[in-house]
């Protein structure tokens, strides 16, 4: 019998597509001339929207901002662990004005924040989980970034360095399962092609018993899915992925937000979230 699993609920951050659009190509998804259907992409996130809610899970809306059309992936734009937040320097010249509005929001309401003095992606490029962030570097977030994670939020950072342009951020070939809880390893699924050589050798001594993805289900966006430790918000077309996961006493919620792969995106790119401190 699979194991069962305990949800925990979650609190999450999310930007309306408001303004979404493919203008220009920073990743090898994107083409400027693959039209996006605004329409349908509203449609997409706000069923994402709806169905975390009908989880139990907390959303909050930053208000987007005309000429941004990534901000709605939320995620590159913060981390946060214990109600301290560090923004985001993005790579591209495009995005750098995101992290404006994010960080003005966490302010607003009253968190810590931190804004990166090295290039950093936010949950694009770090994970936490359990006793530390598991942070990508490669394509986009520097390993100098990865010390200054370490130096502000006081938790080990694991550098990881990705390979494969098609993953370039970590959230495109890795999720969290479960953190383990406090202090906890907890469990990860990933694609280890995705992963140099050593970073996929020091996946499998941290995490011998991760869920591993085939590179069909990477490039369905099956791991840029989001998990409350229980129900995984997978994208459909990681069918195959799904089983795995329901082998292990896990329940696959699929979400279809293929528009969004337009840009390089899904779920998790979709969706930031607030880590806040334990009680």
């Amino acid at each position: 019998m699979p194991e069962s699993r305990v949800p925990r609920r979650r609190r999450f951050l999310v930007c309306e597509p408001r303004h979404f659009a493919v203008q220009y190509a920073i990743n090898p998804w994107m083409s400027t001339d693959r039209p996006v259907d605004v329409i349908r992409a509203l449609d997409q996130w706000q069923a994402l929207v709806d169905v975390y809610r009908a989880h139990g899970h907390t959303v909050d809306r930053v208000e987007p901002v005309p000429g941004l059309p990534d901000m709605v992936f939320a995620a590159n734009c913060a981390v946060v662990v214990e109600g301290r937040v560090f923004g985001s320097l993005f790579h591209a010249p495009e995005r750098r004005p995101e992290s404006v509005p994010f960080e003005a929001w966490f302010k607003t309401r009253g968190f810590e924040v931190q804004h990166p003095e090295a290039v950093c992606e936010g949950e694009g490029d770090l994970v936490p989980a359990g006793r530390w962030i598991l942070a990508g570097t490669g394509f986009r977030t520097t390993r100098e970034a990865h010390r200054e994670v370490q130096e502000y939020f006081g938790v080990p950072v694991v550098s990881l360095t990705l390979v494969d342009p098609y993953f370039y951020h970590l959230d495109t070939a890795l999720f969290v399962l479960d953190d383990g809880g406090d202090g906890g390893a907890g469990n990860i699924a990933y694609y280890p092609e995705a992963f140099s050589p050593g970073s996929r050798e020091v996946l499998e001594r941290l995490y011998p018993d991760a869920v591993l993805a085939t590179r069909e289900d990477a490039m369905a966006f099956g791991l840029n899915s989001v998990s409350d430790g229980r129900h995984v918000f997978i994208a459909p077309g990681a069918g195959a992925l799904a089983d795995r996961l329901a082998g292990r006493g896990y329940v696959p919620v699929p979400v279809d937000l293929s528009e969004f792969q337009k840009a390089g995106g899904g779920i998790k790119c979709c969706t930031q979230e607030i880590r806040e401190t334990r009680s």
